[in-house]
């Protein structure tokens, strides 16, 4: 009856998932306790964090932790002020490790502090090697991102440290067939190579939350000149890696056409464990392109000299810095 509710929207995306499905999407969790985190204004417009997504029998669940709880410190660090992905980061740690949570049940319940034992569902989705071209004399460092789960950030940088501490002078980040996962994570992956200030990108939808303009708010990490790989089968949240690095001239993208998932979407868990997805909003490129249905046009099909690479960014930059 639900499938046949949702089927009536016309969006193939917002969907029914059974306890099954919906436990297969613990490796998206960021926390590695089994709560998504969300920043929600009070009536005074003051940002709590609060709990709204909670794996059923997941370690915070077990722990005492419910829906709509408010967290307000982390192994006894305040953390008022602080975005739904910086905490995710202090909650992260080793397997079996612990942390203490101090949460708010309810808007005016009790407040509680639990100790939680961390339980990390998600693998590493990167896979890097370093090769030799052009003779020998310069060296590349080849990333493969499978997809975008709890480590994908974390591990992508591992991989461009150590690829770099090997030589590596340019970098190829291939996101053919990957059809995306945790949006989240693919927007910090994109502002690791991104200015200060610079777009990521842009969401649309109708409620006011869902109209944002999302920035990096730090200097980039990795300023290497990057080949990003696509195919008809990269999406959603490697569009919006793809994108943000193209548009803000820091890639160029070699391939085919990607696939066209642009959209921004909750997560609903149902009290039998099982959950649905909804369609909320969608994604605008820094280049004011809708992702939905059209996909990114790539700058070449086939691998360009390394020298082409470093002149198609040179030529990007200037026309950015040139009025109008």
């Amino acid at each position: 009856m639900i499938k046949r509710m949702l089927a009536s929207l016309g969006d193939p995306y917002t969907r029914f998932l059974s306890p099954s499905e919906f436990s297969r999407m613990a490796r998206y969790d960021m926390t590695g306790i089994g709560i998504n985190l969300r920043e929600v204004p009070d009536e005074n417009g003051v940002v709590k964090l609060k709990v709204l997504g909670l794996l059923l029998d997941g370690p915070a669940h077990v722990a005492g932790v419910r829906q709509g709880d408010e967290v307000l410190a982390v192994n006894g660090e305040d953390v008022r002020g602080k975005s739904a992905f910086e905490v995710s980061s202090l909650l992260q740690g080793p397997n079996e490790t612990f942390v203490t949570i101090k949460v708010k049940h309810g808007n005016c319940g009790p407040i509680q502090s639990l100790e939680v034992q961390r339980q990390v569902v998600a693998r590493t989705p990167v896979l890097y090697r370093l090769e030799q071209v052009d003779n020998g004399t310069t060296s590349v460092g080849y990333m493969r991102l499978k997809e975008f789960n709890a480590l994908a950030r974390k591990d992508l940088i591992i991989a461009m440290n150590r690829l770099q501490d090997m030589g590596a002078t340019y970098l190829i980040l291939d996101l053919r067939d990957n059809l995306g996962g945790l949006v989240q994570a693919g927007i910090e992956i994109a502002k690791v190579f991104l200015n200060k200030g610079e777009t990521v990108i842009y969401t649309v939808g109708r409620d006011l939350q869902y109209q944002n303009t999302i920035v990096a708010d730090t200097a980039p990490l990795f300023t290497t000149p990057i080949i990003v790989l696509v195919n008809n089968k990269t999406a959603s949240a490697s569009e919006i890696v793809a994108s943000a690095l193209h548009d803000n001239c820091r890639a160029v993208l070699v391939g085919e056409r990607t696939f066209g998932k642009g959209l921004i979407q909750s997560v609903f868990e149902l009290h039998d464990g099982s959950g649905v997805v909804v369609t909320v909003g969608k994604y605008v490129t820094p280049n004011h392109m809708d992702i939905n249905g059209n996909g990114i046009e790539p700058d070449y099909h086939n691998l360009p000299a390394w020298s082409d690479v470093t002149q198609h960014l040179s030529q990007c930059n200037m026309n950015r810095q040139q009025p109008g």
